[in-house]
């Protein structure tokens, strides 16, 4: 199980005292340990556990319809994105969108250990499919805010004959959006820079798709913890979290890098999806340089 662990990435941040580039601060090599990645088409299957509105769900999911849009959008365009995952050895996920299911009144609670994640995840088709359950803001998750802000891993189907993919984002914006929204809100730890204004308005959700993008990355690299990371399985850098702080070029501890303003909302972004959605999305770990992408 790979999780987003944030009290390591802060203290990344904030042990540094210059301004050197982060991504360009010590050469950065994913060890590939010789496992399966997810290749091929794969449905995204939304467990949405609490209450989402209208508006949240539709951010989320025109989010993972960019990720393999066959519509052309401008560019930097989140597909462009993704597509760093097509350098990984072994190919591509296309990853579409699936089913939905809808968990409105908290079938399990509002705190959920990670065995209830799994148990949700379970409720979904599990062939060729990740499962993502995606917690509402008054949902407790173990771990949440302590040590992560998101997770993915594999899990045994009901059948016990395969094994299927499962990820896990919570909406920090009543927890810790210090911690998981960053930078659409203020860090727990360091400078207290201004936080930048949210591209669809929604701190929290905002923040949801920069730890979606992170753990679906995650997901296709490393699904059996016998794929691309740096350092313990049981705490991997992958290929998103390993290059963790950096949004833009000039990125470095506390400064998210040079990123795109739209000039009527003034909101921060690096990336267009479909319907005229803009995200943040962070920095990937490309192969090919063994060096971190951002789109701008």
């Amino acid at each position: 199980m790979a999780s987003i662990y944030y009290f390591a990435i802060f203290l990344l941040f904030f042990i540094h005292s210059s301004k050197a580039e982060l991504v360009k601060e010590q050469p950065l090599v994913l060890q590939y340990h010789n496992g399966v990645l997810l290749k091929g088409d794969y449905t995204v299957n939304l467990i949405w556990y609490g209450k989402f509105t209208p508006i949240q769900r539709s951010i989320i999911i025109d989010f993972i319809q960019s990720l393999n849009s066959v519509k052309k959008t401008p560019a930097p365009s989140v597909s462009t994105w993704w597509k760093i995952t097509e350098k990984y050895k072994a190919g591509s996920s296309n990853l579409v969108l699936g089913k939905q299911i809808l968990d409105e009144n908290y079938s399990l609670g509002k705190s959920l250990k990670i065995s209830q994640i799994i148990s949700l995840a379970s409720k979904t088709g599990v062939k060729n499919s990740i499962n993502v359950v995606l917690t509402a803001k008054d949902v407790f998750v173990d771990g949440f805010c302590r040590n992560k802000c998101g997770t993915h891993g594999s899990a045994m189907g009901i059948s016990k004959r395969s094994k299927f993919a499962y990820a896990w984002v919570g909406n920090s914006v009543s927890q810790c959006p210090g911690q998981c929204a960053w930078p659409f809100h203020q860090p727990i730890y360091g400078p207290q820079t201004p936080p930048l204004v949210a591209p669809n308005g929604d701190v929290g959700v905002d923040g949801m798709v920069i730890n979606l993008a992170t753990v679906l990355a995650g997901t296709v690299t490393n699904p059996f913890n016998n794929g691309y990371y740096q350092g313990p399985a049981s705490a991997p850098l992958e290929a998103v979290s390993a290059c963790t702080g950096a949004f833009g070029k000039g990125a470095y501890p506390g400064y998210p890098g040079e990123v795109l303003v739209d000039k009527i909302t003034g909101a921060s972004y690096n990336a267009q999806g479909v319907n005229g959605r803009k995200y943040m999305l962070p920095a990937i770990w490309n192969p090919q340089t063994s060096a971190c992408f951002t789109l701008v």
